[in-house]
């Protein structure tokens, strides 16, 4: 959101663990560190990388104001030279991303930030709290978007959203994902996500008579008229009043009905019913809407038994993406600078192998064949090696080196960019619109197998020899 300080956003052991490099000498050495994921949401196939924007804003905007340094003293453990340093703090590192939208797998780099040890360690929650949630939402808005197929959806989430930056951000990410609109009204005022909305069921009970509430609804609002009719009896009085009132209001005044929304009950059977009547009473042109606790399995099965449904608003297992609530990223050091920038890896090793990480300052390309444009696998490299996309190159699972595929005709594209240089932002932030393309353009270039939705394909994301070799000399070296 905007005009807030998010500087004090932090883990304590951000600030306790400044102090410590302050102290001991390590506030200007320059470090490395990925932020990534793991798991992808929902047992899906990818994931769609979101919040950059907020990201940038909240860089942009990093201090600590008086009332900041005044808690930090009353702490009792950091020393005035300390909190002196922090007085004049800003950020002066360097920081690469994938744009907004794009599709990413795990444990290949979202974002790298290159910045002295204190800079770096301090941002390592907001960048990750704004990364886990937007991206999560957009990931899980895709999902929805698609099993729509083609129809559109709207975000209607906000009462249930954890807070008002869940609710506000999680539409931005979810239009971004694929939504056409939202209920969240100040998501449409700060970032032009169009807010949409008719009634609710209070609404009808207002009145005298479900027709006098709608007939009161339709001298409002003649060109937008979107009536519940699900309060009493979808198919007694709810379509019947609706179709009486589009006559006797809407038609005398050259007016066409938008739409009815049903929120209740076995939608697949009423919206069959529904648009029959509707079709007979000569509105073929009225959309039928559908909300109640929907998902994208959900909306899948409603359509391949044939709901009669043009619009669906979906609420809180989108904006909270209640099947899946954890987005798995993570912010891992993965190598620091010595004299003469001399870069040192650094790998963190576990007993659970999946969190063991992938060291070095990397880059990361996208292989696309060229007869089809479709993304055929990632290949993360050290930051001085460069794909020649002219000659064939053999790529190898990490895990299962004998896996070797050697790859022609194809265009690579690195997937991380300039944001910040020496502090400053030379990256142009598009509109959200360009985003939302860019991301439906990314996910067209996904092979079928990759984003269904049950066991998907695991797309490949490959390491290059010099890379694997370094990170299992790591491994050898620390079993010594």
């Amino acid at each position: 959101m905007n005009n807030v300080n998010y500087t004090m956003l932090c883990d304590f052991y951000e600030l306790t663990m400044g102090s410590g490099y302050f102290e001991k000498g390590y506030k200007d050495k320059i470090c490395y560190f990925d932020v990534f994921y793991r798991r992808v949401p929902d047992g899906g196939g990818y994931a769609i990388a979101c919040g950059l924007e907020q990201i940038i804003d909240y860089i942009n905007d990093l201090h600590f104001d008086d009332k900041d340094i005044a808690y930090l003293k009353k702490k009792g453990i950091f020393s005035d030279e300390f909190l002196n340093y922090l007085k004049e703090f800003k950020f002066t590192g360097d920081i690469w991303a994938v744009p907004e939208g794009t599709v990413v797998f795990p444990n290949e780099p979202i974002m790298t930030v290159r910045a002295p040890a204190i800079q770096a360690q301090l941002i390592e929650t907001f960048v990750l709290l704004t990364i886990n949630h937007q991206s999560l939402i957009a990931t899980k808005a895709n999902r929805i978007v698609r099993a729509a197929n083609g129809k559109a959806i709207s975000e209607f989430g906000s009462r249930r959203a954890h807070g008002p930056d869940a609710a506000v951000l999680g539409a931005r990410a979810a239009y971004i994902g694929g939504c056409a609109a939202t209920a969240c009204t100040l998501t449409d005022l700060e970032y032009g996500v169009p807010a949409t909305g008719t009634m609710a069921h209070a609404w009808v009970q207002m009145f005298d008579s479900e027709y006098d509430a709608f007939k009161a609804y339709c001298e409002v609002y003649p060109n937008s008229a979107t009536l519940l009719v699900d309060t009493y009896n979808v198919l007694k009085s709810g379509v019947p009043n609706a179709i009486k009132v589009f006559d006797e209001v809407l038609k005398p005044k050259g007016c066409r009905p938008v739409g009815i929304r049903l929120d209740s009950g076995d939608i697949t059977y009423l919206s069959n019913k529904a648009r029959q009547m509707l079709d007979d009473a000569g509105y073929p042109d009225c959309k039928i809407v559908a909300s109640n606790s929907l998902d994208e399995y959900l909306i899948r099965d409603m359509l391949m038994q044939g709901a009669k449904v043009d619009l669906f608003g979906v609420g809180e297992r989108l904006i909270t993406s209640k099947s899946s609530a954890v987005f798995d990223g993570v912010y891992k050091l993965v190598a620091v600078e010595g004299e003469n920038n001399e870069i040192t890896p650094k790998i963190k090793i576990s007993e659970n192998v999946q969190k063991i990480t992938n060291p070095h300052f990397k880059k990361v390309y996208r292989f696309y064949d060229n007869a089809n444009n479709k993304a055929l696998a990632d290949l993360m490299c050290v930051h001085d090696e460069v794909i020649d996309d002219t000659k064939p190159i053999e790529i190898f699972d990490p895990d299962y080196v004998w896996k070797r595929q050697v790859l022609e005709n194809y265009t690579a594209r690195e997937l991380l960019v300039p944001i910040f240089v020496n502090g400053k932002c030379i990256y142009n932030k598009p509109d959200l619109k360009e985003i939302k393309e860019h991301c439906a353009r990314e996910v067209a270039t996904m092979w079928e197998e990759v984003i269904r939705f049950e066991n998907p394909h695991a797309y490949y994301v490959d390491l290059s020899p010099k890379l694997w070799n370094i990170k299992h000399a790591l491994l050898s070296n620390s079993s010594r």
